[in-house]
């Protein structure tokens, strides 16, 4: 056996940490060079922190220097690019955009101004253009008169000497006139060569023996004035400038118009009124 040396160091045995299987290890120091390196290993968030912040604000400025730029506008309005140039006080921004609206047209020197003068030009006159359509109408007149079946039975005159019918029947003045559809229409055509519309309405009411005139505004005045609820086929429909026969159901037998017929038509107006003839 040894001798004990009080200098040697006695290395005692932990029976609790044997017991419980715990191993207790004395604290080991760290090395100088990792304390060193602490505070720099520290430092590095608050390094990358910093370069994230500014890379953020230069994108940002980036992008608010574009929306503010007319050219690289991210908005097409040119109101809506002036709001937010001067939202964002960008000076620069208003002056380029206020450039870039302002626009200007050059002209050759070659080009030549002319002076217009208003003698120079002529317009149709509202007289002219209705002559010209009286005489277009007075044509299709014509042409009607000539494509018209010839007539040489009786006139007015001979129905009012020899009528062939003795008094006014409406239902049988109804009959005679339709059997005149499909005459074509004639200014101051009094016969089946052509009616215009109170030649048409004179011409029937004369085979009645009924002498009535010979105008729209002397018929009426000759005929009595009935209402419309009293109105039967076979009365006659008065309007302004226009006649024919009423045939019931808001309908009208007339000659209306150069180039048209006789025919039956629904009344295309509410400005009329009802006269009966022999009542």
């Amino acid at each position: 056996m040894a001798p004990h040396d009080d200098t040697t160091p006695v290395r005692r045995r932990d029976l609790r940490a044997e017991r419980t299987g715990l191993v207790v290890r004395p604290p080991v120091e760290a090395p100088a060079l990792a304390t060193a390196a602490a505070p720099a290993r520290a430092a590095r968030p608050g390094i990358k922190r910093t370069a994230v912040n500014m890379a953020v604000i230069t994108v940002a400025t980036g992008l608010i220097a574009t929306m503010a730029l007319p050219g690289t506008s991210l908005v097409a309005d040119p109101v809506a690019n002036a709001e937010n140039a001067i939202a964002s006080g960008n000076a620069e921004a208003i002056a380029q955009l206020m450039a870039t609206e302002a626009q200007s047209v050059e002209v050759s020197d070659e080009v030549t101004a002319v002076t217009a003068f208003r003698d120079d030009f002529s317009a149709t006159t509202v007289e002219e253009l209705a002559a010209a359509r009286a005489a277009e109408q007075r044509a299709a007149q014509i042409a009607a008169a000539a494509a018209a079946p010839a007539y040489s039975g009786p006139g007015v005159a001979d129905f009012l000497a020899n009528p062939p019918y003795p008094a006014v029947d409406l239902d049988q003045v109804v009959q005679v006139a339709l059997q005149y559809q499909g005459t074509p229409y004639l200014f101051g055509g009094t016969t089946p060569a052509g009616f215009d519309c109170s030649g048409f309405v004179q011409f029937v009411y004369a085979q009645f023996g009924l002498a009535i005139p010979r105008t729209v505004v002397t018929q009426a005045a000759f005929g009595t004035r009935i209402s419309r609820e009293d109105a039967r086929p076979g009365d006659v429909v008065i309007m302004a400038g226009h006649n024919g026969f009423y045939m019931g159901n808001g309908m009208i037998l007339d000659s209306p118009r150069a180039g048209s017929v006789v025919s039956v038509r629904p009344i295309w107006t509410n400005d009329y009124y009802i006269v009966r003839f022999g009542a």
